[in-house]
């Protein structure tokens, strides 16, 4: 990654991470574009650049680190185990502790669930890289593959967890991890 692409990702994180520790502190609807800017030491112009609304940089400051912890957690994942098997152990791990302050703040705002669905596409790259690594297959490829990867997982995850317009979060009886092995179970032929 070049400086230019490098700088950019750091004001993307810098003003994600600014945007989540003010909403964390003063509630979504207090927030400000303008104070996002300003916490992360850029202009609003930039802060425009780089996110559509501030829904979209306070998801940001979770789905940035959750995608490179699941790409960190393929990695890690055993050589010769099957894709598809340390994909769902991927995934699943992201969803063993107990939810953070901050996805209860996305569960109980309507608009930051519906920009955290955007946001998925986010998680995509850096799993795309582990399965071109794995696989041997074109960045095209992984980039599909990563893309039905994510999709399967969103959905797993909206079939395990119910939110209620009251923000309440009622967990079902099977686990995170059945439901990624069924949904993700479904690209297994693909991940070969």
């Amino acid at each position: 990654m070049g400086l230019r692409e490098r700088k950019k990702t750091e004001t993307r994180a810098a003003l994600a991470a600014a945007a989540l520790r003010l909403a964390l502190a003063k509630g979504v609807d207090e927030v400000r574009v303008d104070e996002i800017a300003e916490a992360a030491n850029v202009s609003p112009r930039t802060y425009n650049n780089y996110f559509p609304s501030r829904e979209h940089a306070i998801v940001a400051g979770i789905t940035a680190s959750r995608a490179l912890q699941v790409a960190d957690e393929l990695r890690a994942r055993p050589a010769g185990e099957p894709l598809v098997d340390s994909i769902i152990a991927a995934f699943a791990e992201q969803y063993r502790e107990p939810p953070s302050e901050a996805q209860a703040l996305i569960t109980s705002t309507p608009s930051l669930r519906e920009a955290y669905l955007d946001s998925v596409a986010s998680m995509e790259p850096p799993i795309a890289e582990v399965i071109a690594d794995r696989l041997g297959t074109s960045e095209l490829g992984a980039s599909v593959l990563a893309a039905a990867v994510s999709a399967a997982a969103r959905i797993a995850v909206q079939r395990w967890v119910d939110v209620r317009p009251s923000g309440l979060v009622v967990v079902g009886t099977a686990s995170v991890e059945d439901h990624l092995r069924e949904a993700i179970g479904h690209l297994a032929p693909a991940l070969r």
